[in-house]
C-alpha cells in the first residue's frame, strides 16, 4: 500500500521488539502492526440491553458486598492449588 503521507515516531528499542514480535509477517510493515493494533482497540459493536443490566447487576452486586474471592471459588472447584500467593 503506497502512503502518500509519512511521519517519523520515536520508540525504545524494547518496544520495537515487542511490534516485531507482533508482526503477522516478516514483510508487515510497523505502520501495518500498529494501525492492526489501534483498530482492535475499539469495540464496534454497540453493548445489548442484556449486556448492560448484567454490568449494572455485577456492580451493584460489588457496592453491596455480595463478592466471593478467587481463592473461595477455586476451593468450592476443588482446584485450590491454583492460586499460589501466601495471602489467605
Amino acid at each position: 500500500m503506497y502512503m502518500s503521507q509519512v511521519t517519523t515516531v520515536r520508540m525504545r528499542t524494547d518496544t520495537k521488539a515487542l511490534l516485531d514480535d507482533l508482526k503477522l509477517s516478516p514483510r508487515e510493515t510497523y505502520d501495518d502492526v500498529v494501525r492492526r493494533l489501534a483498530e482492535s482497540a475499539y469495540d464496534d459493536e454497540p453493548m445489548t440491553k442484556e449486556e448492560i443490566k448484567a454490568m449494572e447487576e455485577g456492580i451493584a452486586d460489588i457496592k453491596a458486598g455480595r463478592i466471593r474471592s478467587l481463592r473461595d471459588v477455586m476451593k468450592d472447584l476443588g482446584d485450590d492449588d491454583v492460586i499460589s500467593s501466601g495471602t489467605s
